[in-house]
């Protein structure tokens, strides 16, 4: 009987690589020698079938950023850029939010007033494409929503005097 603190014997060698001195189908893979990138496989390994969505920034050769992104990395935002940015942390304070939802995002976007008014230029093989007319209502906030921010704004102006 052995000792239950006693070292393990070690693993069988007879099914060992000579080259690597490891157990044979164990061993650093040369990721250089990889047939497909890694990327474009799915959780289980297979290829995966879907066609790429649009979304990839990956750079490489005769890959550049765009002069909206590069600018935007430098510091240099753009009206729009800078407008979206207020608006979410305008959000973010006045809902005591470190973190907005992607819910939350999208209630700032169409607030700004951005619409869904041509066709996508994404590939989003799990989602149904759609177009609307600038003139559709946000659709975020309640049909009542201007009448109580009258009256909270009334309330404060109350408390004030």
């Amino acid at each position: 009987m052995q000792h239950p603190h006693a070292p393990s014997p070690g693993p069988d060698n007879s099914n060992q690589n000579p080259a690597t001195g490891q157990p044979a189908g164990f061993g650093v893979i040369d990721r250089r020698v990889w047939p497909v990138d890694r990327r474009n496989l799915n959780a289980d390994g297979s290829p995966a079938a879907d066609a790429p969505s649009g979304l990839e920034r990956r750079r490489g050769p005769g890959r550049r950023l765009s002069d909206f992104t590069r600018s935007a990395e430098e510091g240099q935002l753009t009206k729009e850029q800078f407008l979206f940015l207020m608006a979410i942390e305008q959000f973010k304070k006045a809902n005591a939010k470190t973190f907005p939802t992607w819910t939350d995002v999208l209630e700032v976007v169409r607030l700004l007033g951005y619409r869904k008014t041509c066709a996508s230029e994404l590939t989003i093989g799990a989602a149904e494409d759609w177009r609307e007319t600038a003139e559709t209502p946000h659709g975020v906030r309640a049909a009542r929503w201007a009448q109580r921010r009258a009256v909270d704004e009334k309330r404060r102006s109350d408390r004030a005097a």
